[in-house]
Order: structure tokens, then sequence, then C-alpha cells
């Protein structure tokens, strides 16, 4: 997997100066209807952080990564245990994204199998320290807390960063001015987190402390190899070679 490295923010001030090139903006919509709600409000969440983005003097570009037209591709990997092309290369978008929305429609009082599906397929590396903002749709109310029940205990294992507000839209929300209100302050916090540079510097600094997989955050491969040691004996065993060094 190759994709292009994070690129740091200029943070030298409040106004931090725009980067060279887009912030990578990445849609990961579960939603399988159309039109779907789904991916209306990730839609409208991204959006919003443009805006933002640009009122501050930084370029911006979204990719979207529809799941349902992926979905054979991501159970052959589940089977399998390796990504097809189509998927890997969604795989690569994703790794490439400087922050995620997340949006996925709520089943039976649980997020989507697909999006879980498709969690399950990533390497446990790919996300660290990028910024989230984790969003819900479901036919009732009564779903809400199922973004932060499931979701937000999900990107905490990938170890990514979700904003601290968490999107959720029932039937009933779409006509509320508080959805609005909700999709601006998870926006607001997205761009601070982009802005500040934090989510670099923590994945700089802290980087040779995590448990790596390998094929897995693309940006960072060459340094992770270079964190390990490969002169161990149980390394040269898994190499296929001796466990004495020659």
């Amino acid at each position: 997997m190759t994709a292009e490295a994070p690129r740091p923010f200029d943070t030298a001030s409040a106004g931090a100066s725009a980067p060279a090139s887009p912030v990578r903006l990445v849609i990961v919509s579960a939603g399988v209807s159309e039109p779907s709600s789904t991916r209306l409000l990730a839609d409208r969440t991204a959006q919003k952080a443009i805006d933002l983005l640009s009122d501050a003097g930084v370029p911006a570009s979204v990719g979207v990564i529809e799941l349902g037209p992926l979905a054979v591709d991501i159970a052959q990997a589940i089977v399998s245990g390796y990504p097809g092309e189509r998927l890997q290369t969604e795989i690569e978008r994703l790794a490439a994204a400087d922050a995620v929305i997340a949006s996925t429609p709520v089943y039976k009082a649980g997020i989507s199998g697909l999006f879980k599906s498709f969690a399950d397929v990533l390497d446990n590396d790919l996300l660290i320290a990028t910024p989230v903002i984790l969003a819900a749709t479901a036919g009732s109310a009564r779903h809400a807390m199922v973004v932060d029940e499931q979701m937000r205990p999900l990107f905490a294992f990938l170890r990514a960063m979700p904003t601290p507000t968490s999107l959720f839209a029932a039937p009933e929300d779409w006509g509320s001015s508080a959805l609005g209100d909700r999709i601006e302050r998870a926006a607001t916090e997205l761009v601070l987190l982009l802005r500040s540079g934090v989510g670099t510097a923590i994945a700089e600094s802290a980087w040779a402390e995590y448990q790596h997989q390998f094929a897995g955050n693309a940006s960072r491969a060459e340094r992770a190899a270079s964190d390990v040691d490969f002169n161990t004996d149980l390394m040269r065993l898994a190499a296929g070679g001796s466990a004495l060094a020659s």
C-alpha cells in the first residue's frame, strides 16, 4: 500500500497558514438506499467543514467511499484475508485522509454490519491520530446513543481522534435547527483539530511506541519498518531463516 504522508500544518500563530495542498477530507458512508440519509448527513457535515476551512483560508478537497458497491469486495477480503484491487484503492484513499467523516445507518440497535465489516478489514494502524466525525442515522430516536456506545469505542481501538461532538439524525431531526447546530459544532471541532496539527504531532512523536501491523498506515510504512529490529531470533525465524545468527 502506498500513499502520501500526512502534511503538518503551520501553527506558528492562531491564524495558521494554509498547507501547500488542500486538506483531504474523506467520507465513509455505509448508506445503501437511494437517496441515502446516511450519505446526506455526511455530505452536510463535509460541506460545513469545507466552509469553515475556506473561511480560515485553508483549501480542502473531499473524497467519498461508498461501502454499498464494495459489499462483495469487503466480504471476500474478510474470507480471504486480502483486499481486492478495488477495495485496496479505497483503503489507500482512507489512509491518505487528513480527516474522516464516518457515517452509518443503524439496524436493530447496532451500527451497519457493512460498516463494521469494512472496519474489520482495515489495518489497526491506518487511522492513528486521524481526526474523525462520527455520524449515524436511524428510523427512531431510540437509537441515538449507538454512535457513542458503538462507533466511539471502535475508533478508539483504531486510535483515531473522534471529535467530542458526534452526530445522529432520526427522521424528525431533519427539519430541526438543532441538527444544523450539532453539525456546525462537530465540523468546528474537526477543523480546530486539523489546524492545530495535534494529530500529526501525536503520530510523529509516538510512532515507535505503537504495536504496528504491517501493510497498515501507508504514510508511515517505511518508518514502521525502521522501528523494528529484524535481527532477533524471532524475526529471523519469521523470515524463514535460522534462529542462530550467522
